[in-house]
């Protein structure tokens, strides 16, 4: 393994990674606490590995059967050792969450799964004044400013993919889709142009992004990183921090490091500068990787298959997709904006927003013990008919002129741990729609329905289209 770098006694990558699965198991190596369960709200009765089988792998099935069995608040219960989840699923209730105390709503504590890959620094796992922190040295990387001058990049991306496509010709457009966004996080994140630096770090993100739930819970027993797809995950994890920490190690270095807007620049030199009239400690590399790490699979797959959703529905309505076409000429933003909010509605890439309470709470008229997690149901939110009617339907028109409703459509989560890409995510798809509908029109082939990778939703089959140039 390469080391970070010639000091005597700086850690080696690989030494930095096994210190990170040993200090971030998902349940933390201890028994949980157990939870008395008189007093929350209704839940199935099933055995909690089977509660929890089913929220993992088969979610898109069991959350709406469990909210049509118990109605509005529901308990389910997950390993390790029956800890409770109370899923909400009105807006009100979002709301409460949304708002609730950062101090005892914790974000952080509900992604503990993701521990081992992000890292303790990540911006997905902290909590309290180590969340302010971090996000205030992210926010300026997506900025408006920012975001103006990642566009061009996103269309020169874009315009590359679509160049590369043959009319009449039928794809998963899930997977070009996926290569397209990798390579506009790749280049926004790193800032890399060359092939030779973008190639081996292409396939270790893929690798990383496309693990199955069963690997994600095996993350809590060491035992199974010996075997089979734990042990594949593990090794890939080890090659992409060895290539991440080489990227980090070089940058810090380079001559025109004030003068790149990349996001590792931006972060390498706000963890060197003054934050509120006092110096700032500089951002350690595992600081920097971890955050990097979040935003490399945080802002690549879930746009993703938002935009591939947006494709296989635009190709099932040759009304929608007429008029999708013609924005995407004229230059109409907010109606490409309005197909890829509308697509994410109808098909949630992630299933709920988390928090973990640090102390009891009552949420939603429920008295909630310490310890338990509570979070909104995005899958129900979207999917309730008093929020969205007739929620079937793919609608475009929703987004346009007003918006649903405040807490009915909810992707990005909300209150002070409202998804800090959303704005990039949603300039992205824009102008990859732009991209595609001005040169193609597209046409769904079969149909597809949701499947479970890692922690979000993708189309089972890909979101088969066939393009022809029109």
């Amino acid at each position: 393994m390469t080391t970070l770098d010639n000091t005597p006694g700086q850690p080696s990558t690989a030494a930095l990674t096994a210190r990170r699965f040993e200090r971030m198991r998902p349940f933390g190596g201890q028994e949980a606490p157990r939870f008395a369960t008189r007093g929350l709200p209704p839940g199935p009765r099933w055995p909690v590995w089977l509660q929890s089988v089913a929220l993992l792998r088969f979610r898109h099935q069991f959350v709406p059967r469990m909210w049509r069995r118990y109605g509005d608040v529901f308990t389910v219960r997950v390993i390790p050792g029956g800890r409770p989840l109370v899923l909400f699923t009105r807006p009100e209730h979002a709301k409460e969450i949304f708002a609730g105390d950062p101090e005892v709503f914790h974000a952080g504590k509900g992604n503990a799964i993701l521990g081992p890959i992000m890292g303790e620094h990540s911006l997905l796992l902290q909590d309290g004044r180590e969340h302010q922190r971090a996000r205030a040295l992210l926010m300026p990387a997506f900025n408006g400013h920012a975001l103006r001058g990642y566009r061009g990049l996103v269309e020169e991306v874009a315009r590359a993919e679509v160049a590369r496509w043959h009319s009449g010709e039928e794809f998963r457009s899930l997977d070009r889709m996926n290569a397209l966004t990798l390579e506009v996080i790749l280049r926004v994140v790193f800032g890399v142009t060359e092939e030779a630096r973008l190639a081996p770090l292409r396939p270790c993100v893929t690798r990383t992004v496309a693990i199955r739930p069963a690997v994600l819970l095996g993350w809590g027993y060491p035992v199974l990183q010996r075997f089979g797809p734990w042990r594949r995950t593990v090794q890939n994890a080890y090659r992409l921090d060895e290539l991440i920490y080489a990227e980090i190690r070089e940058r810090r270095s380079a001559p025109d490091l004030p003068r790149r807007g990349d996001v590792l620049s931006r972060l390498i030199l706000a963890g060197s500068g003054h934050e509120d009239g006092a110096q700032t400690e500089r951002l350690t590399d595992e600081e920097l990787r971890d955050q990097l790490v979040t935003l490399l699979l945080a802002g690549h797959e879930t746009t993703a298959s938002a935009l591939s959703w947006a494709l296989y529905e635009l190709g099932r309505d040759a009304g929608e997709l007429a008029r999708a076409r013609a924005a995407a000429r004229s230059g109409d933003d907010a109606h490409l904006e309005a197909v890829l909010k509308e697509a994410m509605r109808l098909h949630p890439v992630i299933p709920m927003v988390v928090r973990t309470l640090m102390r009891p709470a009552t949420v939603g008229g429920w008295d909630l013990p310490a310890g338990a997690t509570v979070g909104p149901s995005i899958l129900v939110a979207h999917a309730r008919a008093d929020n969205h009617p007739d929620p079937g339907r793919f609608a475009p028109d929703r987004f346009l002129g007003a918006n649903p409703p405040v807490n009915t459509w909810i992707p990005f989560g909300g209150g002070v741990r409202r998804c800090i890409g959303a704005g990039f995510s949603l300039m992205e798809g824009v102008e990859v729609l732009r991209q595609v509908l001005a040169t193609y029109a597209v046409t769904a082939v079969g149909t597809d329905r949701p499947r479970v990778r890692n922690i979000t939703s993708v189309p089972h089959r890909g979101s088969r289209v066939r393009i022809t140039r029109a």
